[in-house]
């Protein structure tokens, strides 16, 4: 472990920063440090100095693009959260990284049973970065551990746990695969087909309507109104269809031809179930199959 106690707080910031961006995106540029904190070249390069003193193998200057590169020995300085790390980035708000801080003691989340492994999310968010597919070993309910080759686009929240967007080259098709199964995952050198790219993920890439409304079961439709914020008795959302079975299941949303699900466990409804009818419809839609 590296010994920070002759370095300030401030060039910690930077540091972990430098160590963030060689963890989870597999490189870090001068430039990187100069747009994140606002300071100059030759400060930047003298955070890059005493970083590569403090970790030698963790890093290595290619001349040609000027940057930094992760090296496969590479062990991080800094405890990075996965989850915080998610959080950011699906929020825009990766520019503002920081040192883990205390949690608040008058805010309290919900019990989190599934947590994301900086282990797998790691090698993932480079090879989405990097437009690369990966080979891993992957573990099913249905199949067990099998080995695959995946182009992986995305990083998907369910409200549970984190999924990642592939297309996995053994089935040929765009699929999602819950991060906390991989054993193990390597990037490859050679470059995905454009017919394996997010461009090519035709439910990823359609954008539907939902119009949900309070369940018709519902007693006191007002409080659902509440809950959602909604305006004149509806809420309209957009979702990739790719994503619509976690939707509606996360928010309990009644998919059923003639709302049957019971409203105390399905307080909302899907109003314009019409959207429905063109696409592969997911056995994840709650009522559909009923």
């Amino acid at each position: 472990m590296a010994d920070f106690s002759t370095i300030t707080l401030t060039q910690q910031k930077r540091l972990a920063f430098i160590d963030f961006c060689l963890e989870f995106f597999g490189q870090v540029a001068r430039a990187d440090l100069v747009g994140h904190f606002q300071t100059g070249i030759a400060s930047a390069t003298r955070d890059l100095t005493l970083y590569k003193s403090l970790a030698p193998d963790n890093l290595v200057l290619r001349h040609q693009t000027k940057l930094y590169y992760r090296t496969a020995e590479f062990s991080p300085l800094f405890p990075h959260h996965a989850e915080e790390v998610l959080f950011r980035l699906a929020n825009k708000d990766a520019d503002k990284f920081k040192l883990p801080q205390r949690p608040s003691d008058v805010c309290v989340e919900a019990v989190r049973l599934i947590h994301a492994s900086s282990s797998t999310i790691a090698p993932l968010l480079r090879a989405i970065m990097h437009k690369k597919a990966i080979h891993c070993r992957y573990v099913s309910l249905s199949s067990g551990i099998t080995e695959r080759e995946l182009v992986p686009h995305s990083l998907i929240n369910n409200g549970y746990r984190w999924h990642v967007r592939c297309y996995d080259r053994s089935n040929q098709a765009f699929r999602d695969f819950v991060s906390n199964r991989f054993l193990d995952i390597n990037l490859l050198d050679a470059q995905p087909l454009n017919t394996e790219s997010v461009l090519s993920d035709t439910a990823w890439n359609n954008v539907i309507p939902l119009d949900l409304i309070p369940h018709p079961g519902v007693k006191h439709k007002q409080a659902i109104e509440l809950d959602y914020n909604m305006t004149n008795g509806s809420l309209t959302v957009q979702t990739r269809e790719a994503l619509l079975g976690y939707l509606t299941q996360a928010w309990r949303v009644d998919c059923s031809a003639n709302y049957r699900l019971d409203p105390m466990q399905f307080p909302l409804a899907l109003a314009n179930k019409e959207v429905l009818k063109n696409m592969d419809v997911s056995p994840l839609l709650p009522g559909v199959t009923q």
